[in-house]
């Protein structure tokens, strides 16, 4: 599998990551059905898999429950060989999801999901948007600690996972990669997709699948790829075919757009 740089920050990402919501959070989901957190033999197996089929991309946030933590255990001394995106803004406590967009409260995220996860740094870091994303961009000192993060070597690239037009403009005009929503049923941010392939900005797609609820995997990813601006996308899963399927159907619909 082929990778995209994200502009001039060295990180590469896989164009398939493994998002690992499932990894430590069975609550307050939206997945059509519910599920039992996968043990270690399980999530090894996976992680095994990843690798082979050339996937090096992982996504996780404070949100997901004990994701980080297991992430931390699985994955040590193999820390080189992935590209870890992280997150903070968002934290999930007693069934809920609760917000803080502070810089203190961003340091300190960032200091806490470097220990869960056993390293000293981050490939990617982005701000977990609530969907008040122009308000929570337009904060400078947010912006200048995130930068201050990356000055540091903390993180090597910053960014915010939106859910707006707005807000996907701002942060690609202000950082270096953006995480939206664009399927067959969402197209309402595309804007966000012309605006990084012209300033050569980085796009990963979340919710490629809608949680799940898409089971058109070769319809889904042929459409996100058919936008050049699309770098990455993410799909969550905790099942080794499921995680099979995803790699192939990649795998084709990049190489349908090449050959086209």
């Amino acid at each position: 599998m082929d990778k995209r740089q994200i502009g001039q920050t060295g990180v590469s990402l896989s164009r398939l990551g493994l998002g690992t919501v499932k990894f430590g959070r069975n609550a307050g989901v939206k997945y059509p059905a519910g599920f039992e957190l996968p043990d270690d033999y399980t999530l090894t197996r996976l992680l095994s898999q990843a690798q082979a089929l050339g996937i090096s991309t992982l996504d996780t946030a404070p949100a997901y429950g004990t994701s980080e933590e297991r992430l931390g255990n699985l994955l040590k001394g193999r820390r080189q060989d992935w590209t870890i995106i992280g997150k903070a803004g968002e934290e999930f406590e007693n069934g809920k999801s609760r917000y803080n967009f502070s810089p203190a409260h961003f340091a300190e995220s960032l200091e806490r999901t470097l220990k869960r996860l056993q390293t000293d740094y981050l490939d990617v870091f982005l701000i977990h948007s609530d969907g008040s994303d122009n308000r929570i961009l337009s904060d400078d000192k947010l912006i200048g600690k995130m930068q201050e993060f990356k000055k540091s070597g903390m993180v090597r690239a910053i960014g915010a996972s939106t859910k707006t037009v707005e807000g996907g403009i701002k942060a690609i005009d202000i950082m270096d990669v953006v995480m939206m929503t664009y399927t067959q049923d969402h197209t309402e941010e595309k804007a966000v997709l012309d605006n990084a392939a012209l300033e050569g900005k980085s796009v990963i797609l979340k919710k490629a699948l809608a949680s799940g609820h898409n089971t058109d995997i070769n319809g889904a990813m042929e459409f996100a790829f058919s936008h050049p601006g699309v770098d990455s996308v993410i799909i969550g899963t905790i099942n080794t075919s499921h995680l099979q399927e995803n790699a192939a159907a990649v795998a084709r619909a990049i190489s349908s757009r090449q050959i086209s």
